[in-house]
């Protein structure tokens, strides 16, 4: 399997070069307020795609320590639970007791 994911990546790595080198071309992007940004079609298409990703991964923030806080919730009350039923399960094996000594 680490085979075949290095072999695609050697794979997406040789096609994402090649459209490098492809699109050397300097282009020009025009934004509001007459703001103009000009630089090689390549690296302005890598930074754009690099912000996106940022931006993805501060999105998913919120949910994912949600999710950590939720599941460390979840094993303390599986611990809990565990000591619970231990606990049962020593009462259970323990030979009853008693009610009453008589001496005679």
């Amino acid at each position: 399997m680490k085979i075949l994911l290095r072999i695609i990546a050697v794979l997406l790595f040789i096609v994402f070069f090649g459209f490098a080198m492809k699109n050397t071309q300097e282009v020009s992007l025009q934004f509001f307020l007459g703001y103009e940004m000009r630089g090689p079609l390549v690296l302005l298409l890598l930074g754009f795609f690099v912000g996106g990703a940022a931006l993805g991964v501060l999105a998913m923030t919120p949910t994912l320590f949600r999710h950590r806080r939720e599941l460390a919730k979840q094993k303390k009350t599986i611990t809990t639970i565990q000591k619970e039923v231990q606990e049962q399960a020593l009462v259970k094996s323990q030979p009853p007791q008693p009610d009453a000594v008589i001496h005679l």
